[in-house]
């Protein structure tokens, strides 16, 4: 038991610091495409202070950003993200590890309510408990992150500016109290939530395809005899790296819509907040959905897809290739140190 115990919690530390240096590494190489993707969504609706010519595209809003800001305007947002946001990650990937274990012990175990049930099901509802626990640390972290990114739009028209990380937490909580740093908690949900569960259903059947392939040189796609012979050692680098690449590209994509209502949900607290005897920007996320429909069809909904797509691709990539590789290189330690 005692034995049992030990291995458990070196499996919890590797994944813990796995994660938290996956998270590290893999924002501030991706920070610059966040705080695009920001500025693209919120450019696009007058409620939040954009106009629809203000950006037209991803490399575009880049190379604006750096003109006006220097590599400072890339990177605004960016203390409260590695600070805030790193336990959120740590705490993400961790309880997706946790509930992926406890749910396929519970369907080996032949319970009542786990026979049958599918491996895609399980990375589903993992991804989507794992997101929904994390999302108490990253809301608020998502809405300073973003404030900052877009701020210098709002500032020019008489808005709220914040000087730095500190600063915004502290104007947030006292003009709006804990309500406004979980703006958008709900959107937030429903955004980040089918999006994790969709990442880790692609991911998983990616990592099972391409276990298949250097297993066994073929691909195939039902659950047969081979599928059971399947190593569990970890993927080769490249493999963790296209596996990876892909399911967030198409997450990201497919979750793009709802994004963009959460970030227009988060960011005109903002304005709101200024004018006393304004009616709320938006009456929730359809309604948010709805008027970005309106104003741009299917590409209004679609408003900062690339964007995000070139971030969340790359950002799954290095956290989650970094996470692999930090957390077998950790457990490899833990396990030399054992003997």
């Amino acid at each position: 038991m005692t034995t049992e115990l030990s291995l458990n919690s070196k499996t919890l530390l590797s994944n813990g610091l796995g994660s938290a240096a996956a998270g590290i590494i893999g924002r501030c190489l991706t920070h610059p495409l966040d705080t695009g993707k920001a500025k693209l969504q919120a450019s696009s609706s007058p409620k939040v202070g954009g106009t629809p010519s203000q950006y037209t595209g991803t490399f575009q809003v880049l190379r604006t950003t750096f003109l006006q800001e220097g590599i400072r305007g890339w990177y605004r947002g960016f203390g409260v993200v590695v600070t805030l946001g790193t336990p959120g990650t740590v705490l993400y990937l961790s309880t997706y590890e946790i509930a992926k274990e406890r749910l396929l012990c519970a369907r080996a175990s032949q319970s009542d309510d786990m026979v049958g049930l599918p491996d895609w099901a399980v990375h589903l509802a993992s991804g989507m408990l794992a997101e929904t626990i994390a999302c108490v640390v990253y809301v608020p972290v998502d809405v300073i992150k973003e404030r900052m990114q877009v701020q210098q739009r709002l500032h020019q028209q008489g808005n709220v500016y914040y000087k730095n990380t500190v600063d915004a937490m502290k104007q947030i909580s006292q003009t709006e109290g804990l309500r406004g740093l979980y703006r958008g908690y709900a959107a937030t949900l429903m955004s980040f939530g089918p999006f994790s569960a969709l990442y880790f259903v692609f991911y998983e059947r990616c990592k099972m395809l391409a276990r298949e392939y250097e297993a066994h040189g073929v691909l195939s796609w039902e659950h047969d005899a081979l599928h059971a012979t399947l190593p569990t050692a970890d993927l080769s680098f490249q493999s963790t790296l296209i596996c990876s690449a892909g399911a967030g590209a198409a997450a990201s994509w497919v979750t793009s819509p709802l994004d963009l209502a959460k970030l227009r949900l988060q960011v005109s607290r903002s304005q709101q907040q200024l004018q006393t005897n304004a009616s709320p920007a938006y009456r929730g996320v359809f309604d948010c959905l709805r008027q970005a429909f309106r104003q741009g069809g299917i590409r209004g909904l679609f408003r900062g897809a690339l964007a995000r797509v070139l971030h969340f691709a790359p950002a799954t990539t290095v956290t989650m290739t970094a996470y692999e590789s930090c957390r077998s290189v950790i457990s490899q330690m833990l396990h030399d140190d054992e003997i």
